[in-house]
Protein backbone atom coordinates (compact mmCIF):
# COMPACT_ATOMS: atom_id res chain seq x y z
CA UNK A 1 0.00 0.00 0.00
CA UNK A 2 1.03 3.32 -0.69
CA UNK A 3 0.10 6.46 1.71
CA UNK A 4 0.14 9.92 -0.06
CA UNK A 5 -0.03 12.81 2.57
CA UNK A 6 -2.63 15.31 1.73
CA UNK A 7 -2.25 19.17 2.19
CA UNK A 8 -3.71 18.65 5.54
CA UNK A 9 -1.99 16.96 8.45
CA UNK A 10 -2.82 13.18 9.34
CA UNK A 11 -5.34 12.74 5.99
CA UNK A 12 -3.76 10.06 4.21
CA UNK A 13 -4.59 8.98 0.59
CA UNK A 14 -4.38 5.14 0.40
CA UNK A 15 -3.40 3.45 -2.50
CA UNK A 16 -3.14 -0.25 -2.54
CA UNK A 17 -0.50 -1.78 -4.87
CA UNK A 18 -3.13 -4.75 -6.73
CA UNK A 19 -1.82 -7.96 -7.52
CA UNK A 20 -2.79 -8.65 -11.23
CA UNK A 21 -2.95 -11.69 -13.46
CA UNK A 22 -5.06 -14.01 -15.64
CA UNK A 23 -7.15 -14.91 -13.03
CA UNK A 24 -8.20 -11.31 -11.58
CA UNK A 25 -6.80 -8.75 -8.88
CA UNK A 26 -5.65 -9.05 -5.26
CA UNK A 27 -5.13 -5.98 -3.40
CA UNK A 28 -5.15 -5.76 0.64
CA UNK A 29 -7.40 -3.13 1.71
CA UNK A 30 -6.32 -2.87 5.50
CA UNK A 31 -2.93 -4.48 6.73
CA UNK A 32 -2.31 -3.30 11.08
CA UNK A 33 1.11 -3.53 10.48
CA UNK A 34 1.51 -1.22 7.12
CA UNK A 35 -1.48 1.48 8.76
CA UNK A 36 1.00 1.28 11.76
CA UNK A 37 3.33 2.85 9.39
CA UNK A 38 0.76 6.20 9.67
CA UNK A 39 0.49 6.36 13.15
CA UNK A 40 -2.61 4.23 13.04
CA UNK A 41 -2.47 1.97 16.25
CA UNK A 42 -6.36 2.08 17.20
CA UNK A 43 -8.61 -1.14 16.91
CA UNK A 44 -11.10 -1.28 14.07
CA UNK A 45 -14.40 -1.58 15.51
CA UNK A 46 -16.95 -1.05 12.48
CA UNK A 47 -16.87 -2.09 9.33
CA UNK A 48 -19.93 0.09 6.99
CA UNK A 49 -21.63 -1.14 3.80
CA UNK A 50 -23.47 1.72 2.23
CA UNK A 51 -25.52 2.63 -1.00
CA UNK A 52 -26.39 5.46 -2.30
CA UNK A 53 -29.04 5.08 -5.18
CA UNK A 54 -29.36 8.94 -7.19
CA UNK A 55 -26.68 10.57 -8.63
CA UNK A 56 -25.85 13.86 -7.17
CA UNK A 57 -26.82 13.42 -3.43
CA UNK A 58 -24.69 14.34 -0.30
CA UNK A 59 -24.69 12.47 2.93
CA UNK A 60 -22.92 14.42 5.18
CA UNK A 61 -20.96 16.31 6.56
CA UNK A 62 -20.88 14.02 10.14
CA UNK A 63 -18.83 13.40 12.77
CA UNK A 64 -19.24 12.29 16.63
CA UNK A 65 -17.37 14.44 19.79
CA UNK A 66 -15.37 13.19 22.15
CA UNK A 67 -14.41 10.60 23.41
CA UNK A 68 -16.52 8.74 20.50
CA UNK A 69 -14.38 10.41 18.03
CA UNK A 70 -13.40 8.28 15.21
CA UNK A 71 -11.35 7.68 12.52
CA UNK A 72 -12.62 6.43 9.16
CA UNK A 73 -10.87 4.65 6.91
CA UNK A 74 -13.22 5.05 3.49
CA UNK A 75 -13.53 3.45 -0.28
CA UNK A 76 -15.67 3.51 -2.94
CA UNK A 77 -16.24 -0.12 -4.38
CA UNK A 78 -18.87 0.91 -7.39
CA UNK A 79 -19.01 3.66 -8.98
CA UNK A 80 -17.60 7.02 -8.31
CA UNK A 81 -17.63 9.47 -5.15
CA UNK A 82 -16.20 13.23 -4.31
CA UNK A 83 -15.43 12.32 -0.73
CA UNK A 84 -14.81 15.48 1.65
CA UNK A 85 -13.15 15.59 4.91
CA UNK A 86 -13.30 19.04 6.82
CA UNK A 87 -10.87 19.29 9.92
CA UNK A 88 -12.44 20.49 13.08
CA UNK A 89 -9.90 19.97 15.74
CA UNK A 90 -9.39 22.71 17.95
CA UNK A 91 -6.42 25.10 17.45
CA UNK A 92 -5.00 22.82 13.54
CA UNK A 93 -3.13 25.06 11.35
CA UNK A 94 -5.92 23.99 8.72
CA UNK A 95 -8.91 24.26 10.68
CA UNK A 96 -11.96 24.58 8.74
CA UNK A 97 -10.16 23.60 5.38
CA UNK A 98 -11.21 20.65 3.71
CA UNK A 99 -9.72 17.74 1.54
CA UNK A 100 -11.43 16.33 -0.98
CA UNK A 101 -10.43 13.67 -3.38
CA UNK A 102 -12.65 11.41 -6.42
CA UNK A 103 -12.71 7.95 -4.75
CA UNK A 104 -13.81 4.73 -7.17
CA UNK A 105 -13.78 1.29 -7.78
CA UNK A 106 -11.88 2.15 -10.63
CA UNK A 107 -9.16 4.28 -9.01
CA UNK A 108 -9.33 1.86 -5.72
CA UNK A 109 -7.92 5.05 -3.74
CA UNK A 110 -9.08 5.24 -0.13
CA UNK A 111 -9.06 8.19 2.11
CA UNK A 112 -7.35 7.98 5.59
CA UNK A 113 -9.69 10.16 7.88
CA UNK A 114 -8.34 11.01 11.30
CA UNK A 115 -10.49 11.98 14.79
CA UNK A 116 -11.14 15.84 14.51
CA UNK A 117 -12.72 15.96 11.04
CA UNK A 118 -16.54 15.58 9.87
CA UNK A 119 -16.96 13.67 6.64
CA UNK A 120 -19.43 12.93 3.89
CA UNK A 121 -19.70 12.67 0.06
CA UNK A 122 -21.36 13.12 -3.04
CA UNK A 123 -22.19 10.45 -5.63
CA UNK A 124 -21.06 11.18 -8.91
CA UNK A 125 -23.15 8.05 -10.31
CA UNK A 126 -26.46 6.46 -9.76
CA UNK A 127 -26.26 3.19 -7.54
CA UNK A 128 -22.35 3.89 -5.76
CA UNK A 129 -21.48 1.71 -3.04
CA UNK A 130 -18.97 2.49 -0.23
CA UNK A 131 -16.93 0.65 3.08
CA UNK A 132 -15.83 2.24 5.57
CA UNK A 133 -14.16 0.82 8.56
CA UNK A 134 -14.49 3.05 12.02
CA UNK A 135 -12.60 2.98 15.08
CA UNK A 136 -15.27 3.60 17.79
CA UNK A 137 -19.03 2.75 17.76
CA UNK A 138 -21.64 5.35 16.36
CA UNK A 139 -23.03 6.92 19.65
CA UNK A 140 -26.16 9.21 18.20
CA UNK A 141 -25.17 11.52 21.88
CA UNK A 142 -22.00 12.12 20.35
CA UNK A 143 -23.39 12.87 17.03
CA UNK A 144 -22.19 16.03 15.28
CA UNK A 145 -22.67 17.33 11.76
CA UNK A 146 -21.44 20.34 9.54
CA UNK A 147 -23.92 21.66 6.89
CA UNK A 148 -22.98 20.79 3.86
CA UNK A 149 -23.37 23.82 1.95
CA UNK A 150 -22.09 26.17 4.96
CA UNK A 151 -20.51 29.55 4.02
CA UNK A 152 -17.43 29.15 6.11
CA UNK A 153 -16.49 25.86 4.65
CA UNK A 154 -17.86 26.53 0.92
CA UNK A 155 -17.19 23.29 -0.53
CA UNK A 156 -17.41 23.03 -4.43
CA UNK A 157 -19.79 20.03 -4.97
CA UNK A 158 -19.16 19.17 -8.65
CA UNK A 159 -22.68 18.36 -9.39
CA UNK A 160 -25.89 19.98 -8.45
CA UNK A 161 -27.78 18.72 -5.55
CA UNK A 162 -30.41 15.95 -6.18
CA UNK A 163 -31.33 14.40 -2.66
CA UNK A 164 -29.74 14.74 0.66
CA UNK A 165 -31.39 13.90 4.53
CA UNK A 166 -33.99 15.99 6.19
CA UNK A 167 -31.63 16.09 8.94
CA UNK A 168 -28.04 17.01 6.99
CA UNK A 169 -30.15 19.83 5.10
CA UNK A 170 -31.05 21.54 8.20
CA UNK A 171 -27.85 21.14 10.18
CA UNK A 172 -27.76 25.05 11.33
CA UNK A 173 -24.65 26.28 9.89
CA UNK A 174 -21.30 27.05 12.05
CA UNK A 175 -21.23 30.05 14.33
CA UNK A 176 -18.45 32.45 14.90
CA UNK A 177 -17.68 31.19 18.31
CA UNK A 178 -17.16 27.17 16.74
CA UNK A 179 -13.79 27.00 18.29
CA UNK A 180 -13.55 23.54 17.25
CA UNK A 181 -13.31 20.11 18.86
CA UNK A 182 -10.66 18.65 21.21
CA UNK A 183 -9.05 15.31 20.26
Amino acid sequence: MKFIESKIQNIYIVEPEPFIDNRGMFARIFGKNEFKEIGHSKEIVNINHSITKKKGSIRGMHFQYPPKAEIKIVRCIKGTIHDVAIDIRKGSPTFLQYHSEILSAENMKMLYIPEGFAHGFQALNDNIEMIYFTTEVYSAEKEGGIRYNDPKIDIKWPLEVTDISKKDKELELLKNDFKGIKV
